[in-house]
């Protein structure tokens, strides 16, 4: 053990410290002279230039690859997914028909209202195009000149009918026939395929029940828009879509079905799906794809 007269005072070790920090003798600053601290600097302000230089230059490499306009990679969605309005947390309309407010039916009102605001006729009119009916709306760049910004087809909140809340501002959620709205996601430079049985010049949505019991119960359906087929249409001139920074005004086409005649009381599963040759719906590991699966409940 030792000895207690050995052990430094305070003022010594106060000492010690301050000459460890600057010794005048050897005129060291925390043991190492002013050229050696020179050294060091310079080193590691060279060595982290360079890190960074590096780092600027992979940057700069990798963004001379990238579109500004259009993802690079897009083989991840190969068939749009599907969705309705009004948006609901767990794809489930389930409403009385008796009660108005936000949390029965009038509540799906508020929301599809909302969902449609940017298809009033006068926005689209204002910022979207009139297009040719029934053909891709091609508008491709002409070598390095870029055809920025394209032009959004209009889609007017008209064209979907008894279901564009114009006539009947419930949207038949009054009378027990509600309208669903259906859209697909957006895929830049998605071309859908038709199918030529079905129609020449849009690809189509049917809503159907899951079951034949099911389907019974539903009733009839109203699609708008639709060519006069029982199904919904939509036209090819809103496709291909080329991303929200070229084409900014771009509004996505909707499908509205109205039900009639709806069972009551009735929990009814109700799948609809999009009908194109290169959309596949039968995908038991994505439920979303190229179809959209939801519960319609009408109580008394």
């Amino acid at each position: 053990m030792a000895d207690r007269s050995q052990k430094k005072s305070c003022g010594q070790i106060m000492n010690e410290f301050g000459e460890f920090m600057w010794n005048p003798r050897t005129r060291e600053f925390m043991g190492r002279t002013a050229s050696s601290w020179a050294l060091i600097v310079t080193f590691y302000v060279a060595f982290y230039a360079f890190l960074t230089g590096m780092f600027a230059l992979s940057m700069w490499v990798m963004l001379q690859t990238i579109d500004e306009y259009t993802p690079k990679y897009g083989d991840r969605l190969p068939s749009p997914g599907m969705m309705i309005r009004p948006k609901t947390d767990t794809l489930e309309i389930v409403y009385n028909i008796n009660d108005a407010s936000n949390s029965g039916w009038g509540g799906y009102v508020a929301k599809l209202n909302s969902a449609l605001e940017m298809y009033n006729d006068s926005v689209q009119v204002q910022q979207g195009s009139v297009c040719n009916p029934g053909v891709f709306n091609r508008q491709e760049d002409t070598g390095d000149v870029r055809n920025y910004p394209k032009k959004a087809c209009q889609f007017l909140r008209s064209s979907l009918g008894n279901c564009s809340g114009l006539s009947d501002p419930t949207y038949g959620y009054k009378d027990g026939s509600p309208c669903v709205l259906v859209k697909m996601n957006r895929i830049i430079n998605f071309l859908p395929e038709v199918i030529p049985s079905l129609s020449n010049s849009s690809i189509t949505i049917n809503c159907m029940g899951k079951s034949t019991d099911i389907e019974l119960m539903l009733g009839s359906r109203s699609y708008y828009p639709s060519d006069g087929t029982d199904l919904g249409t939509m036209d090819l001139m809103y496709f291909p879509y080329y991303g929200n920074r070229a084409q900014k005004n771009y509004t996505q086409p909707l499908v509205a079905v109205q039900f009639h005649n709806v069972s009551r009381n009735q929990d009814l599963y109700v799948e609809c799906r999009a009908n194109a040759g290169n959309i596949k719906s039968d995908n038991e590991r994505d439920k979303f794809s190229g179809r959209v699966t939801f519960k319609l409940r009408i109580n008394n």
